[in-house]
């Protein structure tokens, strides 16, 4: 009889994808390329999987998630990037990098349990944030009276985490990784919900002191905007360090061509067939399919 193979499970869904629309890679203009693509590949766990002058891009499987530009002009402002957020499969994905980021001496920023994720924060060498977490499932994310989904921080117990994490070397961030959500740093909360809600059609979820959280199709956030440091921030300008752009990923053809009439509507324009969008900040999004 002829060998039976063994059966490979596709990588689970993530929650976040599980949208009309998620976010896909994120684009960073940086000072020293060299530098930045080593630590995303070697301490965050990417693949390299592209480059050439002036750029590079990493990801998880065949999959884009960061993508590197030389060139950044200084000084940046305010606004931009609070942090990017990196999601990975299952708790035990997130216990294996916890045990990767201790063997090599990377500095935790903090550790969070926001009842519907699980999430460690760090920044590259630049000053990027970085969050890497895993969603808890949407059964046990917990409500609040009147049926909105129940946010909060507290602190989540890292020896328990490592407890679970697989023995041997780190092999990186497994097949099925994907960005889960974006975190942006605003001048006005209200002015950020009238641009991701009102325009571009994003659902409010939350709302904490300082900041809002907006998402498709039900996640707890795909999009966030806050004005712990930034309040009052104008525009960026051209060129500047720090977040140069990220994509919003739609479903299929139908919630494409929807939000490329809600961009375009926005002041967007369209580009070699690639609508893009920004916000009243200057932090661009670009609609891809």
């Amino acid at each position: 009889m002829p060998a039976v193979q063994d059966q490979v499970a596709p990588p689970m869904r993530l929650e976040a994808h599980d949208a009309p629309y998620h976010i896909g890679a994120v684009t960073l203009r940086v000072r020293d390329l060299a530098k930045l693509t080593a630590f995303y590949r070697d301490a965050i766990g990417l693949k390299l999987l592209r480059e050439g002058p002036g750029l590079a891009e990493l990801g998880a499987g065949t999959t884009v998630l960061v993508r590197l530009k030389a060139g950044a002009a200084e000084p940046a402002s305010a606004a931009g990037l609070f942090h990017l957020a990196i999601q990975l499969p299952s708790r035990r994905d997130l216990a294996d990098w916890l045990r990767h980021a201790a063997g090599a001496g990377i500095r935790l920023e903090g550790a969070s349990d926001h009842l519907v994720s699980e999430a460690l924060y760090l920044s590259d060498p630049e000053g990027n944030g970085i969050e890497i977490y895993r969603d808890r499932k949407r059964s046990e994310w917990p409500r609040r009276p009147d049926g909105g989904i129940a946010m909060a921080t507290e602190r989540l117990d890292l020896d328990r985490l490592i407890a679970e994490a697989r023995a041997g070397r780190y092999g990186g961030m497994p097949d099925g990784t994907g960005m889960g959500h974006i975190h942006l740093r605003v001048g006005d909360t209200a002015a950020a919900e009238a641009f991701y809600r009102d325009l571009l059609g994003f659902e409010l979820m939350v709302r904490y002191p300082g900041a809002s959280f907006l998402a498709s199709g039900g996640y707890h956030h795909h999009i966030a905007g806050n004005i712990w440091g930034s309040r009052g921030a104008g525009r960026r300008g051209a060129g500047e360090a720090g977040l140069d752009s990220f994509e919003v990923v739609a479903r299929d053809a139908e919630d494409f061509s929807a939000m490329r009439e809600r961009i375009l509507a926005a002041g967007g324009d369209e580009t070699d067939g690639t609508p893009s969008v920004a916000d009243p900040w200057g932090n661009r999004l670009v609609l891809a399919g």
